[in-house]
């Protein structure tokens, strides 16, 4: 079976600071059919170059987003990104069919609990609720977009937490390539990391 080819749009404006997301790109950058694109690596001064940003879309079969929830929402360059490279006639419009079937999904870190993103919760709003301008984006644009994969609590989290989290992510865009994750059960649940066991057509082996 021909595997899926995933790009992760990478982008941490203060990757130093972060424990936790140093721990998760570590587990997914040596994989095969994987690109991992570091977004304030490659553009320092935002100088994003949109013809090699759409030829990657183009080459790649699922896009993940992922970033720090800052705000509610992406940091700054991923914002810049999508004003940029989604141009009209290209990703959306009558003319823009190039990412039609395409799948997207969102990786994200937050130091706020699962309790607290509810609406009875400090944020008064799931994370899911608060990607829906992401969520909307990607159906303008004929993709499919897949519940969050949420890591929260990263303030109080320990070096053990930050691994399992880590094996979990790996694990997860090896199903996403390899097709073994089940795309239509996987939106029963609010996140796509909420019962991982669940979403995998066959029991997986993860390095395989």
């Amino acid at each position: 079976m021909e595997k899926n080819r995933i790009l992760i749009l990478f982008a941490h404006p203060a990757l130093h600071k972060s424990r936790v997301n140093k721990i998760l790109i570590k587990a997914v950058q040596d994989l095969e059919h994987v690109t991992f694109h570091n977004l304030y690596e490659a553009y320092p001064e935002f100088d994003i170059d949109v013809q090699e940003e759409q030829k990657l879309l183009v080459q790649n079969d699922v896009v993940i987003l992922h970033h720090p929830f800052y705000w509610y929402s992406t940091p700054a360059i991923l914002k810049e990104w999508q004003d940029l490279v989604l141009e009209h006639n290209w990703a959306y419009g009558s003319k823009g069919k190039t990412l039609t079937g395409k799948k997207m999904l969102t990786v994200t870190t937050t130091g706020g609990s699962e309790a607290a993103y509810q609406l009875d919760g400090y944020n008064r709003n799931t994370i899911r609720q608060l990607l829906a301008p992401i969520e909307q984006t990607a159906r303008l644009c004929g993709m499919e977009y897949l519940p969050p994969f949420v890591v929260h609590g990263t303030h109080t989290m320990t070096t053990e937490n930050i691994l399992e989290h880590a094996k979990d992510y790996r694990r997860t865009v090896i199903g996403l390539r390899d097709g073994s994750i089940d795309i239509e059960y996987v939106h029963k649940f609010q996140r796509l990391n909420q019962h991982l066991d669940q979403i995998f057509k066959t029991p997986d082996n993860p390095e395989n």
